[in-house]
């Protein structure tokens, strides 16, 4: 069992993701409470994982344990964090999986709390695939550093990041699932509609997702060398548009969310 107790303010997507992380390693904490104001949301939490603590409006003691994970939006978390400055432990390891709130700003909502982590994580970590990238405050120790290490790689691959380069982490990796799995699902129904069956179908995507990044990144071939290596491209009159698409969206929303 490692000897910490770990706390979730917020108990949605990205808690649940987490919790099943630590589960399928195996890894035993002394205490987990989580924290939401959303008795469904908890009800849930505690069928999938009964070895948590779960507690409705339970901020105060969450916030109170060695490592505490803050699963919640900026303008919430914001609020969240003046609310509970006066209850933050001065040893306690705040974890934002936020984007947005610098680290010097986290530390001010949290009465001057020098141990301060950012992480956007990303949901592969579901299955300890992830890579989330994370930013430490001076403050917090080697000691802290060796045991988020094994939290962190429980959840797959972590890296040590400047923190200015957080935001652009959150529209890549975080976000960038959903770039493609829509697209994915959907070129599997298209095949199975060819005559593939579901497993056939999946064992192709994979094997070609797989192949095709390899390609872009092991064939020391430019961009256009790589695309060219395909003569059909039955999308190219809709790559402009799809292109555009991607640069509007994005970066709206990583103006949205930089600090």
């Amino acid at each position: 069992m490692m000897n910490k107790t770990v706390g979730f303010i917020g108990g949605g997507r990205i808690t649940r993701i987490f919790l099943e992380s630590f589960k399928r390693s195996g890894i035993n904490l002394n205490s987990i409470v989580v924290s939401d104001s959303n008795p469904d949301v908890l009800k849930r939490l505690t069928e999938e994982f009964p070895e948590v603590t779960a507690i409705q409006n339970g901020n105060r003691q969450a916030i109170e344990k060695d490592i505490v994970f803050i699963a919640l939006h900026p303008p919430v978390l914001a609020g969240t964090l003046e609310e509970l400055k006066m209850d933050v432990p001065p040893n306690s390891v705040i974890v934002s999986l936020a984007p947005k709130l610098t680290i010097s700003r986290l530390s001010e909502l949290s009465n001057g709390a020098a141990k301060v982590v950012r992480m956007i994580p990303n949901a592969p970590s579901v299955i300890g695939k992830g890579f989330n990238p994370v930013t430490y405050s001076a403050g917090v120790s080697e000691a802290d550093k060796k045991v988020l290490d094994v939290l962190f790689t429980a959840l797959g691959e972590y890296r040590i990041v400047p923190e200015k380069n957080l935001e652009a982490y959150a529209v890549l990796t975080a976000m960038g699932p959903t770039y493609l799995w829509f697209q994915l699902y959907e070129l599997k129904e298209i095949v199975k509609d060819f005559g593939l069956s579901n497993e056939e179908a999946e064992e192709g995507i994979k094997s070609m997702m797989l192949g095709a990044i390899a390609t872009m990144f092991e064939a020391g071939l430019s961009s256009e060398k790589v695309i060219d290596l395909i003569p059909s491209k039955p999308l190219a009159d809709q790559e402009e548009v799809i292109k555009s698409i991607y640069r509007e969206k994005l970066n709206a929303i990583y103006q949205k969310i930089k600090p």
